[in-house]
């Protein structure tokens, strides 16, 4: 039997003390730049969900920095092309944001069935570079969060 994603998601804005953020490219979509996402498994929380997420496509251990709920809800249309992912008939899914602070930018190491590439950016550029609207719109919060 194979086991659906979850159609609830973690968003998760990894920034530095001075505004840079880290994007990274998919594997599966080349060009299409974002940050940390993933969805929740069974029997997580979703501070859960984003510290393992977080581990999984960057080598980060998001406990050692400043976590933080941003208290955003999205619900978006899942793509076309990722559907197959979930349980039939779902077509939503609900992503929660949260900024992970580290005091300067920080090497990763990407997991290669998942991104190309990585790079950190001031949060201007990032937000212009990624492809979901809501990663970007996230992003263009960050000055205040600063």
């Amino acid at each position: 039997m194979i086991a659906h994603k979850i159609p609830v998601s973690v968003l998760v804005v990894i920034h530095s003390a001075d505004g840079q953020v880290l994007l990274m490219e998919r594997a599966d979509a080349p060009g299409f730049w974002q940050s940390v996402t993933g969805s929740q498994d069974a029997n997580e929380n979703l501070t859960q969900t984003a510290i393992r997420e977080v581990r999984e496509e960057t080598g980060l251990d998001a406990a050692r920095f400043e976590l933080t709920p941003w208290d955003i809800e999205n619900r978006y249309e899942i793509y076309q092309r990722w559907r197959h992912r979930y349980a039939p008939g779902v077509t939503h899914n609900t992503e929660h944001v949260f900024g992970l602070r580290l005091p300067a930018p920080q090497p990763v190491t990407l997991a290669p069935d998942e991104h190309l590439r990585a790079i950190w950016l001031p949060w201007e550029a990032a937000a212009e570079r990624c492809f979901s609207p809501s990663n970007a719109a996230a992003i263009r919060q960050l000055p205040a969060r600063l």
